[in-house]
């Protein structure tokens, strides 16, 4: 699938969503354009959906934005699918079945807002199912977007009276799949950071760590198959998680977060031979709640004003599900596991004004058929804020990361299937340093491998300026990803491509890929213009950042 976008003007970025019929396919996100224009190209892989591409089809592209005389940015959206074969393809699902609000009949998307909504359908699935697989898709909005600097619900006043009221319900955030009332899985977020993130500058021209494909965690509820193969209708629910905190040092699990999160699924099915019935023991399931840490603490200046305030929130859990099965293939022992852990610190000083998070997310999920999937999520912010009654600034850094390994038999591609070749081959590039005409490079044979790690880190400064006539923002950013295959067993693992990338000031000034240990470079100098980026003049930029309703500028004194 070939998403290509041009866009001109201002705006800010927006979400979309792909979906064919009633389930969701791919979330992406938009970059936010420049006065000269802009245009990117995103390039997803969609074999894990090939049940769905075997029929007919209505694909409904949610894409929304506001144009007026201010957001003046259209975008201009040009979606192409290509369909090819590829041998030796992984297995692919039989039956996929939405988790979703099913509106595809109305011509809009399916996607569930919760906590306004209640996130679950009902299926009778049938008798032959050999392995069942949920994958969840989320992501918060407004208040929620940046969930992991939110404050404690007993603090959300401590600035009240300077930079205004924060969103609470504390940092910690998991997404929950429910099968008839049961917890059965669970996922603790990516922060994502959209294009206009933290300190726009940030993302201009290289976007945040997933912002145009939002992963999706997956669930094996393979174990769960000898509870719900019964000839009867079952539920699949999901959930989004926070914490509620009694101001005195305690933590308990909150039924629903701020407003809002959006939220579906999709439930992957592998079938066993026709006529067949898949049977087996009732699985045991141990999913005792969360355990935490956290404290929170204020400090007065001279005038007894809230001056600062520290708070840090530590969370950890385990989930076990296990059952055996009997197939026409015999009769094994299914599991799902789950150990995850979750380190959260924020210092905001200056009276609300400056802000410091840094926070680390591990987990380890072990599944059915050899599946094995672990995850880090580092991440450290510092962002400050100035504000007169006719300007608005913005400074920050970040640094965050990404580190996924997957072994066994992933529902979504993993990347390594193009590696696993028996002898030489060529593979296109995008430019470089090569001879004219000549854009492939040739690798020798490889070996199989049955997996892959991905670890990728973002560095980066930037700032923002919005006066009454202008508002521009620039910065540094400087990302390296790597990409290695996974031999058979777990054992080691070959660098298959890497790619290290800066920009400054709104151009790429470098840009070194290597594959199979073949170094070129890239193209550099390709200029952006240095933008202006949505004015926002009247509001408040706590608002602006998605960290609470904050103070216009009346309020705080400004015209």
């Amino acid at each position: 699938m070939n998403f290509t976008v041009a866009s001109r003007g201002r705006q800010f970025d927006r979400l979309a969503l792909m979906y064919l019929g009633d389930t969701e396919v791919w979330r992406t996100s938009t970059a936010e354009p420049t006065t000269n224009g802009i245009v990117w190209t995103y390039v997803k892989e969609m074999q894990q959906y090939n049940a769905l591409w075997q029929e007919p089809q209505k694909l409904i592209f949610d894409l929304g934005n506001i144009v007026d005389s201010t957001y003046t940015g259209l975008y201009n959206t040009t979606l192409t699918a290509t369909f090819f074969t590829v041998p030796d393809s992984p297995a692919t699902a039989d039956t996929i079945l939405p988790i979703s609000l099913k509106a595809s009949a109305n011509n809009t998307g399916s996607v569930f807002t919760v906590p306004d909504q209640n996130a679950s359908t009902s299926y009778t699935l049938p008798y032959n199912v050999q392995r069942a697989v949920v994958s969840l898709a989320y992501c918060g909005q407004i208040g929620e977007e940046f969930w992991y600097s939110n404050v404690f619900s007993s603090d959300i006043d401590t600035f009240a009276n300077t930079t205004g009221t924060f969103p609470g319900n504390g940092t910690w955030r998991e997404v929950q799949l429910l099968v008839d009332g049961l917890l059965v899985g669970v996922a603790w977020p990516f922060p994502i950071i959209f294009t206009g993130g933290v300190v726009p500058g940030f993302w201009r021209p290289i976007v945040g760590i997933d912002a145009f494909d939002l992963r999706q965690s997956e669930i094996d509820i393979t174990p769960l198959l000898p509870m719900i193969l019964d000839g009867v209708s079952h539920t699949f629910e999901i959930r989004v998680a926070s914490l509620s905190d009694d101001g005195m040092g305690n933590a308990m699990i909150s039924e629903g977060p701020g407003s809002y999160w959006l939220v579906s699924g999709t439930i992957f099915l592998f079938l066993d031979k026709n006529g067949t019935q898949t049977t087996g023991v009732q699985p045991t399931i141990s999913a005792p709640a969360p355990s935490f840490s956290i404290s929170s603490a204020v400090t007065q200046n001279s005038t007894g004003a809230n001056e600062t305030l520290t708070y840090s929130t530590s969370a950890k859990r385990q989930i076990s599900i296990s059952s055996t099965i009997t197939t026409s293939e015999g009769t094994f022992p299914v599991v799902w596991t789950q150990s995850l852990s979750y380190d959260n610190f924020n210092h905001i000083t200056s009276q609300g004004l400056v802000q410091y998070t840094t926070q680390n997310t591990t987990a380890t999920d072990t599944g059915s058929y050899g599946y094995y999937h672990t995850y880090s999520y580092p991440l450290a912010v510092n962002s400050s804020f100035t504000q007169t009654a006719t300007t608005l600034g913005i400074n920050g850094t970040i640094f965050r990361g990404e580190e996924l390994t997957t072994l066994g038999p992933s529902v979504f591609p993993q990347g390594v299937q193009n590696f696993n070749i028996s002898g030489s081959a060529s593979f296109p590039i995008g430019g470089g340093s090569l001879p004219p005409g000549q854009q492939t490079l040739s690798v020798p044979s490889l070996p199989q491998y049955a997996g892959s790690q991905l670890s990728t880190t973002q560095n980066a400064t930037a700032e923002y300026f919005s006066s009454a006539n202008s508002s521009f923002s620039f910065g540094t950013t400087a990302q390296q990803l790597s990409f290695s295959g996974v031999g058979t067993g777990g054992g080691v693992s070959t660098e298959l491509y890497s790619r290290n990338v800066e920009s400054s000031n709104n151009s790429i000034v470098y840009d070194e890929q290597n594959l199979v240990g073949n170094t070129f470079q890239v193209p550099t100098g390709l200029v952006a213009s240095l933008g202006q980026v949505p004015n926002v003049q009247g509001m408040n930029v706590r608002a602006i950042l998605g960290r609470g309703p904050g103070k216009n500028k009346a309020e705080l004194g400004g015209p």
